[in-house]
């Protein structure tokens, strides 16, 4: 997700609240805002899939290895 995309997003909120959207920029606003969702749905997979977790072994266990590195749209 771009810094534009989200500077559009706000826009688009901001014009929403004030007078309202179009047809077309409603859609638009959808489209950003599913597209946002994955990207931080995403973020916090790979985030998650990256923590070690110490047992009381003193044996490393990757947590995205245990649970499947699941890839987004899940």
């Amino acid at each position: 997700m771009t810094e534009e995309k989200i500077k559009r997003i706000n826009e688009l909120y901001h014009k929403a609240k004030a007078e309202g959207l179009t047809d077309v920029e409603k859609m638009e606003q959808s489209i950003l805002r599913q597209e946002y969702i994955a990207s931080v749905r995403n973020n916090l997979r790979s985030q998650l899939n990256a923590i070690d977790v110490v047992n009381p072994d003193d044996s490393i266990e990757n947590l995205g290895e245990k649970y499947g590195n699941k890839e987004s749209g899940s």
